[in-house]
């Protein structure tokens, strides 16, 4: 028999989650649909149990309160594995065997925004991240009325961070890090409790900024993509003579790097850097960065003996490929990177630390020496053009047809990437706001004037306006 039904807002069905503005377009009653009509896809799969876990933010606990009350009134076992980043959840569907798992975090946004990610464990649903049509189809079941199920579920709190942190630790596979340190930002983020039990295990020297978690986020935004994010831990890296600063996002999924000199290393340079030893081990192996990486990557992955691969942006796009593909590593400049070499094939940025940690202790160069020593090339940042969602696909759509048509040397595996002598640009519609975004990368900095200006030319003719970067 079918009960209630509930309409989302439908702005807060994204592609790669459920996300919006608390009390605006995000509501305890959607929390609570959402335990419903996703426990009913699990059901549906063959399972029963659910982990959830929730980032520290001051809505989280209601949230998270509703949601456990919507899974368990359609029957499941809900596992309640505490307050911690994102990673730790995708962790416990492995450690518990559980079916799937929701976490309540709004990620790297502000701290008025809330969330849901949703996935399914290795033994229900392929083990695989709920996204795109599936997140609409959860929007549609919802609407159509939500079955009453006789007997509820049940709740227990399960210890899980413990293990998990155990698991990062065997990572080092007892290298000693006594003549190292490094310095950590966890953002005020959902993975300071975790990180300071780590460190408190680790040898060497390490220094813990903003471990307290605090949903407001009063120390700096927790997103390390953005450069002025990153501004004190370069600081403290500084000031220490760290080997090395690492920062984490709001729940802990995306990494930031910085090398002993204070310099920022971008997620496609740290790619290399694990490319260059895990090559060693499979050589031929085949490696993912997104279409906004720098052609470097590609370069120096094939110059290693590797297969590079180019592929779409988005975390669960990137997470399926690589499965789909047997790759070892993938990333995206996003800063969520995954390995499914020694590890599960999810991004955890917890995980990507100690990985490095792993490679420096056994490296005898500084970072900033790896960094130098690769090849120089000039690039924008990412740069996004407000177009609305119903045009912005139309857009790159005629682009894509006009270079085409030109001859160009095109790769439209996610927009339109155009590669010259000396360079390259990007255009793609993005998949979680009502924007384009545009990348452009050059030998030098002239020529990547030239890009740019390209760039700027071809969207002019569809009415559009690049800005000034």
């Amino acid at each position: 028999m079918l009960g209630s039904s509930h309409q989302f807002q439908p702005s807060i069905l994204r592609e790669y989650d459920i996300r919006g503005i608390v009390g605006e377009t995000l509501f305890s009653a959607d929390a609570n649909a959402l335990g419903q009509t996703f426990g009913m896809r699990v059901l549906s799969e063959g399972g029963g149990t659910v982990c959830v876990g929730w980032d520290g933010r001051d809505s989280s606990p209601a949230l998270r309160d509703a949601l456990v009350a919507g899974l368990t009134n359609v029957g499941m076992t809900v596992r309640k594995i505490g307050l911690g980043p994102t990673p730790m959840l995708n962790f416990a569907l492995h450690h518990t065997k559980a079916d799937a798992g929701i976490m309540v975090t709004g990620s790297h946004n502000p701290g008025t925004h809330n969330g849901f990610k949703m996935s399914f464990g290795p033994n229900c649903g392929g083990g695989r991240p709920v996204f795109g049509t599936e997140i609409q189809d959860i929007g549609r079941m919802a609407a159509a009325g939500i079955p009453v199920m006789s007997t509820p579920g049940s709740v227990e709190d399960i210890e899980v961070a413990n293990a998990y942190i155990r698991r990062l630790i065997d990572e080092l596979d007892g290298i000693d890090l006594q003549n190292m340190t490094i310095v950590w930002d966890c953002g005020n983020g959902a993975s300071g409790d975790v990180v300071g039990q780590l460190v408190s295990r680790l040898s060497g020297t390490q220094y813990v900024l903003f471990a307290e978690i605090d949903g407001r986020f009063p120390n700096h935004h927790p997103d390390p993509t953005v450069a002025t994010n990153l501004s004190d831990l370069q600081a403290e890296v500084t000031a220490r003579s760290a080997d090395l600063g690492i920062a984490f996002d709001g729940d802990g999924d995306r990494i930031g790097v910085v090398d002993d000199s204070g310099a920022i290393l971008w997620a496609d340079q740290l790619m290399i850097y694990y490319a260059r030893d895990l090559l060693t081990e499979q050589p031929e192996a085949p490696l993912i960065a997104d279409v906004k990486a720098s052609q470097i990557f590609f370069e120096e992955v094939a110059r290693l003996g590797g297969v590079p691969e180019m592929y779409r942006t988005g975390h669960s796009l990137i997470k399926n490929r690589m499965k789909e593909i047997g790759a070892p590593m993938a990333g995206e400049m996003s800063g969520h990177l995954f390995f499914n070499d020694r590890y599960y094939g999810f991004d955890d940025a917890l995980y990507a630390a100690m990985r490095l940690l792993r490679i420096k202790a056994a490296d005898p160069e500084p970072l900033s020496a790896f960094r130098r020593g690769l090849p120089v090339v000039f690039n924008t940042p990412e740069m996004r053009i407000d177009v609305d969602d119903e045009r912005k696909f139309p857009v790159v759509d005629a682009i894509k047809a006009t270079v085409v048509r030109s001859g160009a040397d095109v790769n439209t595996i996610d927009g339109v990437r155009v590669r010259t002598d000396d360079g390259w640009w990007l255009l793609r519609a993005s998949n979680t706001q009502a924007a384009l975004v545009a990348r452009c990368e050059a030998l030098t900095e002239s020529a990547l004037a030239k890009q740019v200006e390209d760039l700027r030319a071809i969207l002019a003719n569809q009415g559009v306006a690049l800005p000034t970067v």
